[in-house]
């Protein structure tokens, strides 16, 4: 089991920190994106991460740039607009990779996690994008912009979900309950 609370990681702000910051929370660590047809997920994001933040809940955001270039900005660019488009108050951080040799520790501990995600009833977004040739190009790598993996309060991944899997779809809003409500 990997504890991803060691992983060092730098905040959007440039300040290099362990994600032990966040120890004791509920996260939900998603690979984010400004130009993407999931972008407007920020919005559900921020209400979620409003919601239950007083729980011991937190959404931690990593902008990534290796899908189809839709995360163009600088950190700078990316913060403005997630603050001014989405209201975002939730932790982002630095753009990173999460696919190829150059995947942050971060993502290379959740996938070895979590190196499958289930996706909501009903979805075939993940046939959609294999079809139009975008599909996983190793076992377990990050499908596309706004996929979401659930860490328990002891660091453990719970649970990895498909970018389109919303976050108030029920399965996901059941896991992070079960989630919140363990000690």
């Amino acid at each position: 089991m990997q504890d991803i609370l060691n992983t060092e990681v730098t905040t959007i702000e440039g300040e290099k920190t362990l994600l032990t910051r966040w120890q004791g929370d509920v996260l939900l660590i998603v690979n984010v994106a400004s130009k993407c047809g999931l972008t407007p997920q920020y919005q559900q994001l921020e209400a979620l991460y409003k919601a239950r933040q007083m729980q011991g809940f937190s959404v931690l955001g990593f902008p990534c740039n290796q899908f189809l270039g839709q995360e163009p900005g600088d950190e700078h660019e990316i913060k403005a607009f997630c603050s001014t488009n989405y209201g975002v108050t939730f932790p982002l951080f630095s753009k990173i990779e999460v696919n190829g040799p150059g995947r942050h520790a971060l993502y290379q501990k959740l996938i070895a996690a979590a190196p499958q995600a289930v996706a909501p009833d009903g979805s075939d977004f993940t046939s959609k994008m294999e079809d139009k040739g975008r599909g996983a190009q190793q076992q377990g790598d990050i499908l596309w912009n706004f996929e979401k993996f659930l860490v328990g309060r002891d660091g453990q991944v719970i649970q990895r979900y498909t970018p389109d899997t919303s976050p108030e779809d029920p399965q996901l809003l059941h896991d992070l309950q079960q989630a919140l409500t363990r000690e």
